[in-house]
């Protein structure tokens, strides 16, 4: 028998809707009904492509016993934390606070006000790793509230005061300058947390580190520093090698479980995928090597052909298990292997497969041996070998294709879309490819279309239905996507269209001190505590990325009380982001463009495309037009008299260049 959940649009709520749980999804009711019956509420957070995820729920959520349990003692919500990122940040810090850790399956409880007061992560069921049961959890909580609410109330109070003191800490004004030797410091501080044998950084479980890998290429364009270059490269090279790359399919997985990136955690999202093809795209335009440029095509082909909606949206993710196995679909064993390959000893090295199996009795493929080296060791040219490497990937594709496949998660998120968009339109720049730029602009027509409703940006869209209320990343990662589309494409209109969307969430987001930006906007009630996040998580900051635009539409735009407060801004996470430079990346990358100065560069289409193919670290190129509108960025009135390539600082313009060369040249690029 079904729950309410059923009738719900997520993915990761419909897999609980045959639950015994009485399950609700986030809103007033639940809470209201906890009020009335005097009942603590169960906050539980996942999603549908989370491992961990389906084992809790096997284990516990669709057991009679525990169920029954919870429905009598408890208001059980279950959060899609995908849907509800606000609900996730409010939880996950309170559970960090309480427990000292956090991740997902996360499960909360609160009082009836929405407060946390206990919680952690996954919990058997049955005692074990030094960890209570589920069950023994939900006995405990039921009695503490039995016997001692009022502590609970209390402490209550005081997990509102530290979660709104953390957020105010976040914001505290402790100004400090940096210059071009703090950004030095900061390369100094990723490089010593670097794992310079198997690339990446700090030990296992590691995740991809976009941002740090784009700030060291983009050091090196700046400085010449060979380590930054060499340790961001061979990040790349080792993830592209390894496990957590698809070597059949494209497309990254979300992390690796080991130091080497053999052994992936195999979900698959779209948001790893968008900020990988972007140090993609920094990678191939500093080196022009084509095995970023065939990574970027691969990966684009992969969320192409895996998560696109019929309308033109992309989904958010791809289950790790199938068939209640993470990984099954990936992997191959000895048997499969032979049955599809036989023995072949060259692409056996190739792919590092093993009788035994590499990983758990069974086989990831990898590039375990390289070309040059199977080259030599087999006594064949390079070009043989990759014919017969690609005859190999076709056959053990084409058998993977008919094993029953990972769920997807197809709700569309306009964070994540909108990543994926600016990852269309670095790519279509940097490889001078025509039909990324026109796939960036028909996708950007498609969030404009399908994520505005009722006369407001939404956060989530699926089958038709556009809902929850849009956050701070939503409007940042759009408002860059737009500038970054109008900067590869020659389209200026999306500029001036990002200058109205920056107006309008610094009106919803900004905080009392019109510094920040509050992660939820301010008619938002469904939140005891308004947060604000500065430091790099999965994806961006999105206070950084607000300060980006800033920067970008302060100059485009003339707008110079936007470079202003972004400015003041940076100067508030100096401190931060030079002690802690790995968790605040993009800032990093803001502050080192900043030193060393940000730029306009406006020039005719054809030149516009040439500079495109180049790291140009902290340069906004604009295509001039023969025609300048009212409307029109007021940075390209600066031109319209003007023959050659117009450079203009935060301050002056200077003589023009004649021609992308003399561009080149004045930045002084490393070559």
């Amino acid at each position: 028998m079904a729950n309410r959940l059923i009738n719900e649009l997520s993915p990761y709520l419909l897999q609980h809707a045959h639950n015994p749980v009485d399950w609700y999804a986030w809103g007033d009711e639940p809470f209201e009904k906890a009020k009335q019956e005097n009942k603590p509420v169960i906050v539980s957070i996942g999603y549908a492509a989370c491992h961990w995820c389906h084992v809790m729920e096997r284990e516990s959520f669709e057991d009679a016993t525990v169920a029954a349990y919870m429905n009598e003692h408890f208001v059980c919500i279950k959060v899609d934390r995908e849907e509800h990122p606000d609900v996730d940040h409010l939880y996950i810090d309170a559970v960090q606070a309480i427990s000292g850790s956090g991740g997902w399956p996360l499960n909360a409880f609160a009082t009836p006000d929405r407060v946390p007061f206990y919680g952690g992560t996954y919990f058997p069921p049955r005692p074990m790793y030094s960890r209570m049961s589920w069950m023994q959890v939900l006995e405990r909580m039921h009695t503490i509230w039995q016997q001692q609410q009022d502590e609970v109330q209390a402490q209550s109070k005081q997990m509102v005061q530290y979660l709104q003191n953390a957020s105010k800490y976040a914001t505290a004004a402790n100004s400090e300058a940096w210059t071009k030797e703090t950004c030095v410091a900061m390369t100094n501080t990723l490089l010593q947390q670097a794992d310079t044998e198997n690339g990446g950084f700090g030990r296992a479980p590691k995740f991809p580190g976009t941002m740090a890998i784009s700030y060291l290429l983009h050091h090196f364009t700046l400085t010449g520093n060979e380590a930054a270059k060499t340790q961001a490269l061979h990040s790349l090279d080792a993830m592209i090698a390894g496990g957590i790359y698809d070597q059949l399919g494209g497309g990254f997985a979300r992390y690796a479980t080991d130091e080497k990136w053999l052994v992936p955690h195999f979900e698959k999202m779209l948001y790893d995928n968008a900020l990988l093809i972007m140090a993609l795209c920094d990678a191939y335009a500093l080196t022009k090597n084509k095995r970023y440029k065939e990574v970027i095509e691969e990966t684009i082909a992969f969320a192409e052909a895996e998560l696109k909606d019929a309308t033109g949206g992309y989904y958010s993710a791809i289950d790790a298990d199938s068939e209640g196995v993470e990984g099954k679909y990936y992997t191959f064993t000895w048997q499969d292997w032979q049955a599809v390959i036989g023995d072949d000893a060259m692409l056996q090295a190739y792919f590092g497969i093993e009788e035994e199996g590499n990983w758990e009795h069974t086989n990831i493929l990898h590039v375990a041996t390289g070309m040059a080296a199977l080259a030599t060791k087999f006594n064949l040219d390079e070009a043989a070998i990759a014919d017969k490497i690609l005859t190999a990937k076709q056959k053990l594709l084409a058998t993977r294709n008919t094993r029953i496949r990972p769920l997807t998660d197809d709700k569309c998120l306009l964070s994540w879309n909108a990543l994926m968009n600016i990852a269309l339109s670095k790519a279509g720049a940097v490889l001078s490819n025509k039909s990324y730029l026109q796939a960036a602009t028909k996708h950007m027509d498609w969030m404009h279309k399908h994520f505005w409703a009722d006369g407001k940006w939404k956060h989530t869209w699926k089958a038709g239905k556009a809902r929850i209320e849009a956050n701070l990343d939503d409007y940042a990662y759009l408002i860059q996507a737009m500038l970054q589309l109008a900067s590869a494409s020659g389209q200026n209109d999306w500029i001036t269209r990002a200058n109205t969307l920056l107006n309008d969430a610094s009106r919803m987001f900004i905080d009392e001190n019109y510094c920040f930006f509050y992660y939820t906007s301010a008619d938002r009630t469904d939140i005891p505590v308004r947060k604000i996040d500065n430091y790099d998580g999965a994806t961006p900051s999105a206070n950084a990325v607000m300060t980006h635009n800033m920067l970008l539409l302060g100059l485009c735009m003339e707008r110079f009380e936007l470079t202003e407060q972004a400015f003041a801004l940076m100067q508030r996470m100096a401190g931060s982001v030079s002690r802690y430079t790995y968790s605040f990346a993009y800032w990093a990358g803001l502050m080192q463009q900043y030193a060393h100065g940000f730029k306009t560069i406006q020039c005719n289409k054809e030149d516009a495309a040439v500079l495109q193919q180049y790291l140009l670290s902290g340069a906004f190129i604009i295509t001039s037009q023969k025609e300048i509108s009212e409307n029109a960025p007021k940075a390209l009135k600066k031109s319209a008299f003007v023959n050659g390539i117009l450079i203009c600082t935060q301050d002056a313009c200077l003589p023009p260049k004649q021609s992308p060369a003399d561009v080149l040249a004045y930045l002084h690029l490393w070559e």
